[in-house]
C-alpha cells in the first residue's frame, strides 16, 4: 500500500494525493510517498508495552443506538491495549478514520481534557474496510484496520 504524506502539516494519505489536502488546503504536489509515515511494532505478535500504548483498537458496534433506522454502523476506537497518556508533554493529537483507504474524518483530541479515544457514526456498507490512524506528539503516526 502506498503511503503519501503531507508536506504542509504531515496529514496521511493512501495510494494517491488528493487534489488538496483536506487538512491544510495544500496542493497535491505538497503529498510524498513515505513508506515510513506510519510506525509498526518491531515484532507485531509480540509487541512491546510501549507499542501496546499506541496502537489503535478498533471497535464496531453494528447496531448503532443514536440512529435508529439500521444504516448507522458505529466504530470506536481506543488508542492503546493500555491506554496511552494524555498529558501536555505527551499526548495523542488526533484519531483519523478512513473508509476504503479514503480519509473521512479526524477527531482532535485535547491532553487535559480527553480520553485517547473517539467514536464515529457511519453508513459503511458491509465489507467495508476501516482504518484508524492516531497520531502520538512523541512517537508518531501508528494504525490499526478491521473489517466491517
Amino acid at each position: 500500500m502506498k503511503i503519501l504524506e503531507c508536506a504542509g502539516c504531515g496529514h496521511i494519505e493512501f495510494e494517491e494525493a488528493p487534489q488538496t489536502c483536506l487538512v491544510c488546503g495544500a496542493k497535491k504536489n505538497a503529498f510524498k510517498e513515505n513508506p515510513d509515515a506510519i510506525r509498526q511494532p518491531g515484532h507485531p505478535r509480540e509487541p512491546t508495552d510501549s507499542e501496546k500504548k499506541h496502537i489503535p483498537h478498533i471497535v464496531v458496534v453494528k447496531q448503532c443506538g443514536l440512529i435508529p433506522d439500521g444504516s448507522c454502523t458505529d466504530v470506536h476506537v481506543k488508542v492503546g491495549e493500555i491506554e496511552h497518556v494524555m498529558q501536555p508533554d505527551h499526548h495523542i493529537r488526533h484519531i483519523d478514520y478512513y473508509l476504503n483507504h479514503k480519509f473521512i474524518s479526524r477527531v482532535w483530541l485535547s491532553p487535559e481534557t480527553c480520553h485517547p479515544a473517539a467514536g464515529l457514526h457511519l453508513r459503511a456498507p458491509e465489507g467495508s474496510h476501516i482504518l484508524a490512524l492516531e497520531n502520538c506528539n512523541v512517537h508518531g503516526n501508528w494504525m490499526s484496520e478491521t473489517t466491517v
